[in-house]
């Protein structure tokens, strides 16, 4: 099971810290420097624990509590070279603090100002929340959701494309931003019809995922088509089509094609597919 569908491995911090609080959770932490890049301070992709911290500063995040001690991020500029990892390569249950930490440093880094009227904000209640001095406006940290889709043909192929931007043999399953006043699901019909002018049948919500860079949560879902043609768009997407899961599997171990990480979302959906767990969607009923 995808582990970020049962209960979270980092309990939140919940309410307002004041100071003592917080300088109470600090005595036996864990510290983790993250910077601007979302890359946090690591060995062998293992967060490490900043030894020579000798107090809390006032841009320490407080994330919560990981494995019976208190977490905190502190913000840096840059993390030495060969000392670093991103939060993509880090192990579960490691993800779930280490995403929190990525997706907090960089919002407090990003977004500094009051959306209402424009003054600085000041970070409160451990770092997650941003007050404005000026007018009081509560600022919390933003998410934007992206869908992640694995389609698949009558014949139950999977579709997995290849982006422009990336290697050649690199392929997944079709992704995209939620436009305003868009539901998850149009989402998924718009994205694959764009990419790769696929028209889907049907659709069904899957799992999600945390995605701190830049600031997203990725809803995974499996759809199917009546088409078992695909027409890449050419400008985002290079190729792509469907697969039989003996073709897939026989391109894998010949190594002529790679998948995402095995953290990931879409890994994860793929792999339901490759196992024969992927439920598919029911056809839509229109009336008349």
């Amino acid at each position: 099971m995808n582990h970020w569908m049962g209960k979270s491995a980092l309990e939140r911090n919940v309410g307002a810290r004041a100071d003592e609080e917080l300088d109470e959770a600090w005595t036996d932490a864990f510290v983790l420097e993250v910077d601007g890049q979302g890359r946090f301070s690591a060995k062998d992709a293992l967060p490490v624990d900043l030894k020579d911290r000798k107090e809390r500063e006032d841009g320490d995040v407080l994330l919560g509590s990981f494995d019976g001690r208190a977490w905190f991020a502190r913000p840096v500029q840059a993390i030495p070279e060969g000392a670093s990892a991103t939060w993509r390569d880090v192990d579960t249950p490691w993800q779930a603090p280490v995403a929190a930490a990525v997706a907090l440093v960089r919002w407090h880094a990003m977004a500094p100002h009051c959306e209402n009227c424009g003054a600085v904000t000041a970070p409160e209640d451990g770092g997650t929340r941003r007050r404005c001095p000026d007018c009081g406006q509560l600022a919390f940290p933003r998410q934007d959701p992206a869908i992640i889709v694995a389609v698949l043909d009558p014949s139950d192929r999977l579709l997995l494309a290849s982006q422009r931007a990336w290697p050649s043999d690199r392929v997944s399953v079709i992704a995209g931003f939620v436009e305003a006043g868009e539901s998850l699901e149009q989402a998924c019909w718009r994205e694959v019809a764009e990419e790769v002018g696929v028209t889907l049948e049907a659709t069904a919500y899957v799992s999600s995922q945390p995605w701190p860079m830049p600031r997203s949560l990725m809803l995974g879902f499996v759809a199917t088509t009546r088409q078992d043609t695909v027409e890449p768009d050419g400008d985002e997407i290079a190729w792509g089509k469907f697969w039989t899961r003996a073709e897939l599997r026989e391109s894998l171990a010949g190594e002529s094609i790679r998948l995402p990480g095995t953290t990931s979302i879409a890994r994860d959906l793929i792999d339901r597919w490759l196992c024969g767990t992927l439920v598919k969607p029911e056809p839509l009923i229109t009336n008349g």
